[in-house]
């Protein structure tokens, strides 16, 4: 006869793994810093919709993830997400003016609204206008690679070509004159700080706002081959984007992409440095590229998670979200879900259906520059790969050092080295 110890229950409970901590204490330790990954996959194994103290959900499979993305229940709206936010944590309240003065845009919009300013955006922002920027990224990439070398010594990438990228190459495709791109940079540098100083915080979308203003009026007047001059002229059925539109648009395009770019960049770089095989293979079969940003993408995401309010009652993997209730949806988490692919902690630049990832978000919210990220993380990864034999980190994985943000994924540099006997600058 089977007692309750033969038949496992007393013996399983006594060695079962502690409960799955919870998520906000997690983020705050220097382990989920350095890798998120094996907490995720316990909270995909244990809890994979998770409820925190704080009343956050948190959502951690693919399947469940993507089932959000496309809800219209859970809501993008700004003022929608500000109310949440600060009923969680008061110090959020100053965050609330900023937010409610940047006007209707996109990515803080509900349908219908939302519908429509994506089509009027989508006339300008096209697939075509990013790709004929090609070679002058290429260019741009080559002027920092060489900045970056000309030292001979380490030199590190973050802050020599993964962050100067995405401002000079946005100041291109704004057509933002030379002459205003060092101040550009310093109202960049000024809404990084956002947390610190609200008050300058605020200075600069007032600054930025009126130049951006100035610019559309003068491209009113003298279209140019620059976004600026097609947000200006685009137009649907007896439609047209306001001026609060256009601001809030022009601004939050500037401004959105530059951090994952960056991020995308030195996260890619880093996963392909650590795993040698594909860092050669990527060198011997240069056309990979295109598709290995993809996998770079689901790796180690750029963006960890991204936020969304319930509008209405929504079940998400079995559990009830109430209006009101905040959820992160872990994209990051879902890019390691072995529900959806095969070995997922294997890192494989010829990994079929690698696309398939949510590191972009998806369904109405897909983001829009992604087109923009992906070729400058192809030009800029690929260069650096081509044209620096024997690249690879400069120090060892214990001296790299990782932003705590819950939503971006981000080193706080990554020092380079390579073997100088010779730069190939080939094409």
């Amino acid at each position: 006869m089977s007692t309750p110890t033969d038949s496992g229950v007393t013996g399983l409970a006594a060695h079962a793994p502690p409960p799955v901590p919870d998520y906000a204490a997690a983020m705050a330790t220097d382990a989920f810093r350095r890798d998120p990954y094996p907490f995720y996959a316990r909270m995909r194994r244990e809890r994979p919709v998770h409820r925190t103290a704080q009343g956050i959900w948190y959502v951690t499979r693919y399947a469940d993830a993507e089932q959000a993305l496309a809800d219209v229940r859970l809501s993008n709206d700004g003022d929608r997400m500000t109310q949440a936010l600060v009923a969680r944590d008061g110090r959020l309240r100053d965050l609330s003016r900023l937010t409610a003065r940047l006007g209707p845009v996109m990515s803080n919009t509900d349908p219908p609204d939302h519908a429509r300013l994506r089509k009027l955006v989508n006339k300008a922002f096209t697939a075509r206008r990013v790709e004929e920027l090609r070679e002058r990224i290429q260019v741009v990439v080559d002027r920092l690679v060489d900045g970056a070398v000309a030292t001979g010594g380490p030199f590190d990438v973050l802050a020599a070509v993964a962050s100067p990228l995405p401002h000079t190459v946005v100041c291109e495709l704004f057509g933002i004159p030379e002459a205003d791109r060092e101040q550009v940079k310093e109202w960049f540098r000024g809404l990084g700080r956002i947390h610190e100083d609200i008050d300058r915080a605020e200075q600069v979308v007032d600054e930025f706002e009126a130049y951006l203003m100035r610019l559309a009026r003068e491209r009113r007047a003298r279209p140019g081959d620059d976004l600026i001059s097609a947000l200006v002229t685009a137009q649907g059925h007896d439609d047209r984007l306001t001026d609060e539109e256009l601001l809030s648009t022009c601004f939050v395009l500037i401004t959105a992409g530059d951090e994952t770019t960056t991020n995308l960049i030195g996260n890619g770089l880093l996963a392909l440095l650590n795993h040698p095989d594909q860092l050669d293979l990527l060198r011997d079969r240069p056309e990979l590229i295109r598709t290995a940003v993809d996998e770079l993408v689901r790796y180690d995401s750029p963006s960890q998670a991204i936020v969304r309010v319930a509008a209405d009652e929504v079940t998400i993997g079995g559990q009830t979200l109430a209006p009101g209730d905040l959820v992160y949806l872990v994209l990051a988490s879902a890019g390691r879900d072995p529900g959806r692919y095969d070995d997922p902690d294997r890192f494989d630049l010829t990994r079929p259906g690698a696309s398939r990832h949510l590191g972009f978000g998806h369904g109405p919210h897909f983001c829009l520059g992604a087109p923009l990220a992906r070729l400058e993380a192809e030009l800029a990864i690929g260069t650096l790969v081509r044209r620096l034999p024997g690249l690879r980190a400069a120090v060892g994985p214990e001296e790299l050092d990782w932003r705590p943000n819950p939503l971006q994924r981000r080193l706080t540099a990554l020092p380079l080295t390579y073997d100088r006997r010779s730069d190939r600058h080939a094409a």
